[in-house]
């Protein structure tokens, strides 16, 4: 019996990128996968690779987490179909790499709502649920960024910073109940991340650092129901991230040049 049969995980981003890694290999060990996402067409094709690879019925609901109606509306179509969350995965979000100065802040706000507020709202809703059950797990995917900033990375940075703060406070208070709560920060992943954000030159001038996406994923999934705070990869990033704080003028060096290829 696969470890995670008869859990239902459900993964926001769940469309591409980390967050359906994350769903897909939860359904090789066994899970039931909610994707949710705005793009019903790649959220179709997640949904019938997971059943595929469980033997099992997927879901793919789509949903826009920088609005909370919508929020509301797919929590409550989860509780209604498939039933309780034993595991949320908040992977929703995305970046862009461009001076402060020159970012509209029509797009701070969009950023902000999709990468910290609503993940937030999602982690509120699902968590009332997970107390009341005395169990589950909440993975925040957060950011190497929101441990170091880099130049024309602030306001992406400052969202995952924001992330890491919720997460750190969340697991104190959740702890109680028998709910877990592990933030992931990686560096560069292997992603379409960085065509949404503009900076397919970056990954390939970063490439020594880049994290394969699948493989993040498996460390994701083994961390389900475990005590794990934090899972930081790559580990020159980790270590770099230690200096950042210890040292802070070897912080900035690093920062404002190693890692910063943007």
């Amino acid at each position: 019996m696969s470890r995670l049969d008869g859990e239902t995980v459900v993964v926001t981003g769940g469309s591409s990128g980390l967050g359906r890694a994350v769903g897909l290999e939860a359904a090789k060990q066994g899970a039931t996968v909610v994707f949710l996402a705005r793009r019903k067409d790649r959220l179709i094709e997640a949904q019938a690779e997971a059943t595929a690879l469980s033997g099992q019925p997927a879901y793919a609901f789509v949903c826009d987490v920088a609005d909370p109606v919508a929020i509301e509306a797919v929590v409550a179509r989860i509780s209604r179909d498939v039933g309780p969350v034993d595991v949320l995965v908040n992977a929703a979000g995305f970046g862009n790499f461009e001076n402060v100065v020159d970012t509209p802040m029509a797009l701070v706000e969009k950023m902000f709502r999709t990468n910290v507020l609503g993940l937030m709202y999602m982690t509120q809703l699902i968590g009332r649920q997970m107390i009341d059950a005395r169990r589950g797990h909440i993975i925040n995917i957060a950011s190497m960024a929101g441990k170091m900033a880099t130049p024309k990375s602030a306001v992406y940075s400052a969202t995952k910073y924001a992330v890491v703060g919720f997460s750190n406070g969340l697991r104190l208070e959740l702890r109680p109940f028998g709910v877990r709560v592990t933030t992931v920060n990686p560096g560069p992943i292997n992603t379409d991340f960085f065509t949404v954000a503009h900076a397919n030159d970056y990954l390939a001038r970063v490439n020594f650092i880049v994290l394969d996406p699948e493989k993040l994923a498996a460390r994701i999934v083994r961390s389900f129901h475990r005590p794990v705070r934090e899972i930081n990869a790559p580990g020159i990033m980790t270590a770099a991230a230690k200096f950042y704080d210890l040292f802070p003028h070897v912080g900035d060096f690093l920062a404002g040049g190693l890692f910063n290829q943007k």
